[in-house]
């Protein structure tokens, strides 16, 4: 079996512990009377355990067996539907969507039990991570006697939810879609027709009905994005009294053939081909205006699939580094530089393999620290009783949506093929774990709009949201960061680094504005991925120097002999080898955007 399930919570002990102020977030009274900081260890380890026991021994099947489609219908591996039964059970799945029960998770802590089991089976745990989407966008749109209806069996796992934009000739053009609604003799009710493409689990057997959110015109309402609605189509149509009636004529067409994520099933989708399709529509009819609430309503649930998709990322890269980590320790392979002659040593005693090793190291926990620091501004948003706080707060997360998504998807990529790579031709065989985390993680930069959609999200949204007043409060944090702690000692060269790559990165925002203001519009699609990276590598390398100085002074306070030093060790080199190795990327970026080269927008096409 290929897949080798290793996960520590280490790191995420110290977030949640030493780092984030989780004993605030308790305090609210959403929160006071379920859980104290004294908790975290007990999810957790449930997590972990779910993780090793039930997760990851199913996840050969997935990549194996895969899903599979014959005659209509998707069928999973048969080790996933009690995998998925033992996951409801827990109260892991689909719940952590509900925001209106007593008792609820805060988000922060759930984002880390979702690593813990992603990483275990991320095919799997696509499932329900869309039924929680759908079931988020049911709480806060549907009329109560929907959500009556279809939120009880969402979030106990019972049925499953999908999001459905995506079609054959529409896919990030979304306002192309032409998927129709036609009204019927019931309020609220109406004929959908149409064809969705990619959409992820749109079919399969691990539960007795799957609640689509559906995105289609309205007969009449305007073209474009504009005129589109959102609809409740379930597969099977659900009576008042919730029991299931016949089917809704809503049928599978086939699955794709992918590259990885096999287990999971990709689905082309064919509604109302007799005639037979209802759909229960979210929000108002259009008015005269012919315009429609649809995506807005639906961007609820893909802000929140974007942040999904970012833990997926970071569990594919955590688990892909704790197999490399122990075949370098445990492989031995070579003699040092300084020692021609002498003994084989482990891999990991060579110079580049420390170094690939750092690169992960330092990225993962980068991008741990944004997600979990974005989930907890969530919470803050939906539950500080201080209306200030929560606005600042949703601020904050309305800007680092698209860098958790963007950036974390890319750098899977990357910190993935390092792992390969300390494997050497071993990496590249389907019988090591990592060859399999490649395929599955490349997934992530293309789903719930490209990485190239994040970037101009960032540049052409949040940079200008609020006439810019939201960003630049972001930007002042890290400013204010630096300030405090320049003179710091343990960090001194790191803190240098981290000021002149914010000068860099300033830079490249003035050098934007300029060209926006001589009218040279394409050049903010031609920079904005690497803006939004720069943007990313500047907030994490602020994130990752607050916890060194956490780390630095915990250590200091324990001594090099207690058990836990290597551990803070460990962390103080991560922030160093982040900010001198990879922010100095910021100033490369700069020095591009300054020069304005437009080379591949003059090129003609022919000459690619």
């Amino acid at each position: 079996m290929a897949t080798n399930y290793l996960f520590n919570h280490r790191d995420h002990k110290f977030i949640y512990k030493e780092w984030l102020n989780m004993e605030k977030l308790f305090s609210f009274d959403t929160y006071k009377d379920y859980y104290t900081v004294d908790d975290i260890d007990t999810y957790l380890n449930l997590a972990f355990k779910l993780g090793k026991d039930v997760l990851a021994p199913t996840n050969d099947d997935g990549d194996k067996l895969h899903a599979q489609f014959a005659d209509g219908k998707v069928t999973t591996p048969p080790s996933f539907k009690a995998a998925y039964q033992k996951v409801m059970e827990a109260g892991l799945g689909p719940q952590s969507a509900d925001r209106e029960t007593e008792g609820k998770m805060p988000l922060s802590l759930h984002c880390s039990i979702s690593e813990t089991l992603l990483a275990a089976n991320m095919a799997l745990g696509i499932y329900w991570g869309l039924t929680a989407g759908a079931a988020g966008v049911i709480q806060k749109f549907a009329d109560q006697k929907y959500k009556d209806l279809f939120l009880p069996k969402l979030f106990s796992g019972e049925f499953g939810g999908t999001m459905n934009l995506t079609e054959p000739g529409a896919g990030s053009d979304v306002g192309d879609i032409l998927t129709k609604a036609y009204p019927t003799d019931t309020p609220g009710i109406y004929k959908i027709k149409g064809t969705k493409q990619f959409i992820t689990a749109g079919d399969h057997d691990m539960v007795e009905n799957i609640v689509h959110l559906v995105l289609a015109r309205i007969d009449g309402a305007r073209e474009g994005t504009s005129g589109i609605s959102l609809f409740i189509v379930p597969k099977y149509w659900v009576s008042e009294d919730g029991s299931l009636g016949g089917s809704n004529d809503v049928q599978t067409a086939g699955i794709e053939n992918k590259l990885g994520a096999k287990g999971s099933a990709t689905c082309v989708l064919v509604y109302g081909e007799n005639d037979g399709c209802r759909g229960i529509l979210l929000g108002d009819v259009p008015g005269e205006d012919g315009r429609g609430q649809g995506m807005k309503q639906m961007f609820n649930m893909m802000n929140e699939e974007r942040l999904g998709v970012s833990i997926m990322a970071l569990a594919n890269a955590y688990l892909a580094y704790q197999n490399s980590l122990q075949y370098a320790q445990e492989r031995v392979q070579g003699r040092l530089i300084t020692k021609p002659k002498g003994p084989r040593v482990k891999l990991i005693e060579h110079e580049d393999i420390r170094r690939m090793l750092m690169y992960q190291k330092s990225v993962i926990e980068a991008c741990r620290a944004l997600i979990l620091k974005t989930y907890y501004y969530i919470d803050l948003s939906h539950d500080s009783p201080d209306e200030e706080e929560r606005r600042f707060a949703d601020m904050m997360v309305q800007i680092n949506t698209p860098l958790c998504k963007a950036y974390a998807s890319d750098m899977v990529w990357k910190t993935v093929a390092e792992a390969i790579q300390i494997y050497g031709g071993y990496g590249f065989i389907e019988e090591y774990p990592v060859a399999q985390i490649a395929r599955d993680c490349k997934i992530h930069s293309l789903w719930e709009g490209t990485n190239y959609i994040q970037s101009m999200d960032l540049v052409g949204r949040k940079f200008m949201m609020g006439q810019g007043k939201p960003f630049l409060k972001w930007l002042n944090e890290i400013s204010r960061f630096i300030e405090e702690n320049q003179d710091n000692q343990e960090f001194g060269k790191e803190f240098g680094m981290l000021s002149k790559a914010l000068s860099a990165y300033q830079n490249i925002l003035a050098n934007l504005q300029s060209y926006l203001q001589d009218g040279k519009i394409p050049m903010m699609p031609l920079y904005s991925t690497r803006i939004l990276h720069a943007t990313a590598m500047i907030y994490c390398g602020y994130l990752l120097l607050s916890q060194g100085l956490v780390a630095a002074y915990q250590l200091e306070q324990l001594g090099p002999d207690h058990y836990d030093a290597a551990f803070y060790q460990g962390k103080i080199a991560s922030a160093k080898f982040y900010v001198i190795n990879i922010v100095p990327e910021i100033l490369a970026t700069q020095f591009v955007v300054e020069q304005g080269d437009c080379s591949a927008l003059e090129l003609s096409a022919d000459s690619f």
